[in-house]
C-alpha cells in the first residue's frame, strides 16, 4: 500500500510537468519560421478581370465540349482518361505481388535481410512522383497515353508493394496453422488459407489506388501524358474558361462516380 502511495504522489520531472508548453513552442516556432520565409508579392493589376472571366467560364461551361464526334471531345478524353488509370493500376497490381512477397517479414525471418532489401527498393519505386515518370517516358517513349500507364504502373507498383506486404505480415495465421497441423505442404498452405485470406484485401487496396490513379491520369495529361490533361493545359493557356469549366466538372462527376462504386465494392470484400 505505502509503495503504491509513494508511486502515484511521486515527484514529476521538469520533462513531465513542462512538456505540453515545450510542444507548443515547437510548434509555433515551426509555423513563424514558415510564414517568415512566404514573401507576398501583393495582386496583378490584372486579378480583378481574370478572376472574373473565370468563374464567368466556370458559372457558363462549353456544353458543346461534352461530345462533338471529333474523338478529342470531353466523352472521349475522359473515356481514355480512365482506360490509362485503369490499365495501369491493373499492370501494378500483378506486379507489385513478387514485391510484396519480398518486402513482408516472417516470423522465421531472422535478420529481416530479405524484407529489409525489399521495403528499399518499394521506398525507392515511390520516391518519384509520378508527373516526373510522366515528362521521362515521354521523352523515352513520346506524348502520348503510353507515357501515361507507364508513369502510374511504376508509381503504383511502389505504394500497392507497400499495402500488400503490410497485408501479409498482419493477416491472420489461423488458418495457415490449421492446415499445417492437418499435414498440408506449402503448396497446399499458399492455395488454400494464404491466398483466400489476403485477396479481399489486395482488391480493396487495388480499388483504392484506382481511384487515386484517376485523379494523376487527369493531370498527368497536362504534360503530355494523355488523357483530358491535355485540352485542359491548352484550355487554360488561351484563357478559354468555359471550355476549363466544362472539363473541370467532367472530372468532378468521374471522380464522384468511380468513388462511389469502389466504396460500394470495397464493403462487400471486406
Amino acid at each position: 500500500m505505502q509503495t503504491t502511495l509513494s508511486h502515484e504522489f511521486a515527484p514529476r520531472s521538469l520533462w513531465q510537468r513542462w512538456r505540453w508548453l515545450i510542444w507548443v513552442a515547437i510548434i509555433i516556432a515551426i509555423y513563424t519560421w514558415a510564414i517568415t520565409g512566404l514573401h507576398f508579392t501583393g495582386l496583378q493589376e490584372s486579378a480583378k478581370t481574370v478572376s472574373e472571366s473565370i468563374g464567368k467560364g466556370l458559372v457558363h461551361p462549353d456544353w458543346a465540349y461534352v461530345y462533338n464526334g471529333s474523338g478529342e471531345d470531353l466523352s472521349s478524353l475522359t473515356l481514355q482518361t480512365l482506360a490509362i488509370a485503369f490499365l495501369g493500376t491493373i499492370v501494378s497490381a500483378f506486379i507489385s505481388v513478387p514485391f510484396a512477397f519480398w518486402a513482408a517479414r516472417t516470423l522465421h525471418e531472422r535478420w529481416h535481410l530479405r524484407s529489409g532489401s525489399g521495403k528499399v527498393m518499394l521506398t525507392l519505386i515511390r520516391t518519384f512522383p509520378e508527373i516526373v515518370l510522366a515528362i521521362m517516358f515521354i521523352k523515352a517513349v513520346g506524348p502520348g497515353s503510353y507515357a501515361g500507364v507507364l508513369a502510374i504502373s511504376i508509381h503504383s507498383i511502389g505504394m500497392l508493394g507497400k499495402l500488400f506486404s503490410e497485408s501479409l505480415e498482419n493477416m491472420d495465421r489461423g488458418a495457415e496453422e490449421a492446415i499445417t497441423s492437418a499435414g498440408g505442404n506449402r503448396t497446399q498452405i499458399f492455395a488454400l488459407a494464404t491466398i483466400p485470406t489476403i485477396m479481399p484485401e489486395f482488391i480493396s487496396y487495388t480499388l483504392y489506388r484506382f481511384e487515386i490513379a484517376v485523379r494523376s491520369a487527369s493531370i498527368l495529361g497536362m504534360v503530355g501524358a494523355g488523357g483530358i490533361g491535355t485540352p485542359m493545359i491548352f484550355a487554360i493557356q488561351t484563357r478559354n474558361w468555359p471550355r476549363v469549366g466544362i472539363i473541370l466538372l467532367g472530372i468532378i462527376v468521374m471522380v464522384l462516380l468511380i468513388d462511389t462504386l469502389s466504396e460500394q465494392l470495397r464493403k462487400k470484400l471486406i
